[in-house]
Order: C-alpha cells, then structure tokens, then sequence
C-alpha cells in the first residue's frame, strides 16, 4: 500500500492546482468589479449640462470595454481548466491509486476509456463555469441599466448602486450571495478533487480490474452528503459507487484505497465494513 508521505504529495499538488488556479479566476473577475467602481466613479463626477451626455456615453462605452475583457478573460481561464488543469488532476489520481496497490505508474496511458471520463468530465465543469460568466455578464448589464437611469432621473446614489448590484459576488441556487473568492475556491475545489478521484476509480477498474474500493474520510461525512447517516469511512464501496459520489460536499477529503484482495467476492455488499 501507498505511504503517508505519496499520499500528502497528491494532496499537496491538488492543493498547490487549486490554489493557483483560484488566484487567476478570481484576478479575472477584478476585471469586472474594477469597471464598476470605475463607472460609479466616473457617473457621480456628472453634473448637469453640457458635456454631461458625453461623459456618460464614454463611461459607459469603458464599462462594456471591461465587460468584453472580463468575458474573454474568464473564458480563456475556463479553457484552460477543462483543457489542461483538470486533466492533470485526473492523471494525478489515477498514479496515486496506482501507487497506492503499488502497481507502477509507468503502465498508465491515456487509453481512450479514461479520454472518455476526463472529456465527459471536463465538459460537465466548463459548462458550469460558463454558466457563472453568462449570469455575471447578465447581472452586469442590468446594473448598467440601473446607473444609467439614475443618472438620466437625477437620482443617482453611488452607494444604493453598489449595494443592490454587489458584482463582486455570485449567487447561489439558494438566492445567497458569496464573495468571488469563496466561491471560486469552492467550485474549483470541489471540480478538482473530484476529478482526481474519477481518475483513481476508473484506474482501479480498467488498469487494475478492481471491483472495491475503501473509503477514506472524515469521521463523521456521510456517504452521499455530509449529513447522510451512512458514514462513509471505512467502507467498502463498489467503483460505480465511488464514481457516482467521488466527494460528499464542499471541501470533503474522500479518498479511496484500492482492495485488489476483495476482486471475485461475490458476498460483498457496497457500504460495508470489513
């Protein structure tokens, strides 16, 4: 079996991806929320009169040039992610399980059963990403909409601006805002990690001819979410189990051990403790 130390080097190098790859995300939406703070400075420097029309237009003309450069920004990230970052998490699992049954890594290749996980994958993940940049984009505009009256109403408020259109953060399903930052930390973490254990799984079946996987994790995380009263350490779980629940939540720490010495049983049933 593996060591502790291979183990930490996994989880080190999914640290050192996610890091990294939340600083660039998070650096192209400072494209975004520095256009806003530019426009609402530039519009409550307007007074009435003449040149006010102009001044507005080359305003907003500068805050779709940032929405343009936000959209090409975040796109090359989201590119980038599913082309090459998440590939390399997905090899990174699948040499670690590798090394975990102490198999050598150099028999790994990129067969096209594992083209197949990473593409369906990493279409998955980009699909989502571009989905946030689409909604950005659409509250984006509406806030520009919203300057633009207040400023033709004589209304305008810097700060109510600010306030109701917060394009620093991104809205969850649940209608609750969350900081870029966190956000993109999470998501990227989740993708990640996720996808490092789709390659360890899908390893342990097609190069290894495993049919269980064990279970590490947290004490008290359940199997299909945090809170499931079926606690998923140190389980035995099918590999299409694990495939269809390489993490319970956010920033869970599942990992999974091959048991080559359980291949053939039939009497195994999946979530049970041996």
């Amino acid at each position: 079996m593996s060591t502790p130390t291979r183990t930490r080097s996994l989880r080190a190098r999914l640290l050192a991806l996610i890091t990294d790859a939340t600083s660039r995300l998070v650096a192209a939406w400072s494209i975004l929320t520095t256009a806003q703070e530019r426009l609402l400075a530039a519009l409550s420097r307007i007074r009435p009169g003449r040149g006010a029309t102009s001044r507005t237009r080359t305003a907003v003309t500068a805050f779709q040039q940032g929405l343009a450069a936000f959209d090409r920004a975040v796109t090359a990230f989201a590119e980038r992610w599913a082309a090459r970052d998440l590939p390399t998490a997905y090899r990174d699992g699948a040499l670690q399980m590798l090394q975990r049954a102490d198999w050598p890594t150099t028999s790994w290749t990129w067969t096209q059963r594992h083209q197949d996980a990473i593409t369906s994958l990493t279409a998955q993940y980009y699909v989502d990403l571009m989905g946030r940049l689409r909604e950005a984009l659409r509250r984006a505009r509406a806030f520009l909409r919203a300057a633009q009256d207040a400023v033709r109403s004589g209304t305008f408020d810097l700060e109510q601006l600010r306030a109701d259109h917060p394009l620093g953060t991104v809205i969850y399903a649940t209608t609750a805002r969350h900081p870029v930052h966190a956000w993109a930390r999470a998501a990227l973490s989740w993708q990640t990690v996720s996808t490092a254990n789709a390659g360890g799984a899908r390893t342990a079946l097609d190069d290894m001819g495993a049919q269980f996987l064990e279970v590490n994790d947290s004490p008290d995380c359940g199997w299909t979410e945090h809170d499931d009263p079926d606690r998923a350490n140190f389980t035995v779980r099918t590999i299409a189990d694990a495939l269809a629940h390489p993490l319970s939540h956010a920033n869970c720490v599942r990992e999974f051990l091959p048991r080559l010495d359980l291949t053939g049983r039939t009497d195994i049933e999946s979530g049970a403790r041996l």
